[in-house]
């Protein structure tokens, strides 16, 4: 159903309809972030079935409520609500809305579940051993040295990888979200493999993807979280394992074997410390429990 309403006859804008501002609103974000909001927005406008100008809130709450029936998954019900959010506040800002509705809809609170996705260490390694091929493996050490997010492994080109030390280790420089580029170092025992699989590839011009596919192409997200799966799954570990938790391990890791904070958040891209400082709530080294005169009783 065409719900569009041109802005001419209502005020003045810098959308002219729906799709426009939808558009708009989208612009800036990573090709992944676009694909995943335009998802989310396309279920509330076709659950709600107006036009943006014409949604009210109690339309707002029956969407909360939908999405409580719905997704199993409180950060899912987060995510889409933020992004409804996002596109009211975005046009009420423009003038394409006369009201932010979604500003009264508060997003609920989801629980803190990171200290369940950190592996520790010997389960890195464990993973690592299952890695089916040199590509393999090297993808999975990457994701861990660096703490590369999948879209910036996927988009990893060899005119972004670049040696130092005389070619005994190297850099990489990884795309993030917002378009910013970070560079990060990568130890030696990574870069010689990482250079082994350079010097294996048919192709390696600076245009030429990192880790291909069999048909050259870059490996597509869904081909990376297969591998990482997969490994995982090989090693014995029964979690749902995805190429984020070697993020979350190489930010854990790191702060335990004592890496400053602000260098772990720089690595990662994070926006800031407050993020980074999560992985040192998540496996605390230090509890007031430890100051209690508990009797054993065994």
């Amino acid at each position: 159903m065409n719900m569009l309403v041109p802005v001419s006859d209502k005020r003045a804008s810098q959308a002219d309809d729906d799709i426009h501002l939808i558009s708009l609103w989208l612009q800036g974000k990573s090709i992944h972030s676009q694909e995943a909001y335009s998802r989310d927005i396309a279920q509330f406008v076709d659950f709600v079935d107006l036009p943006l100008d014409k949604v009210k809130l109690d339309h707002f709450w029956e969407w909360v409520d939908h999405l409580k029936n719905r997704e199993t998954q409180p950060a899912t019900q987060v995510r889409k609500l933020a992004a409804v959010k996002s596109l009211f506040s975005f046009a009420h800002k423009i003038g394409f809305l006369q009201f932010n509705v979604g500003a009264a809809v508060n997003l609920p609170n989801i629980p803190d579940s990171l200290s369940e996705r950190i592996l520790s260490e010997d389960e890195v390694t464990k993973i690592f051993d299952q890695a089916s091929s040199l590509r393999d493996l090297v993808l999975l050490k990457l994701f861990y040295a660096s703490g590369a997010r999948v879209s910036e492994l996927t988009r990893l080109y060899w005119g972004a990888v670049l040696p130092r030390n005389n070619n005994h280790e190297g850099q990489v420089t990884l795309l993030g979200k917002g378009n910013k580029t970070r560079n990060v170092l990568i130890p030696a025992n990574v870069w010689s493999q990482l250079m082994k699989l350079k010097a294996e590839s048919d192709s390696a011009e600076p245009n030429e993807p990192v880790l291909k596919s069999r048909k050259g192409g870059p490996l597509s997200r869904q081909q990376i979280w297969r591998i990482v799966r997969n490994a995982a799954k090989n090693a014995g570990l029964n979690q749902d394992v995805s190429p984020h938790w070697l993020r979350h391990a190489h930010a854990s890791h790191a702060l335990d074997h004592g890496a400053p904070i602000h260098l772990v958040k720089e690595t990662l891209g994070h926006k800031s410390l407050t993020t980074t400082s999560k992985y040192t709530h998540a496996r605390p080294s230090e509890s007031s429990s430890n100051y209690l005169d508990i009797d054993d009783d065994s």
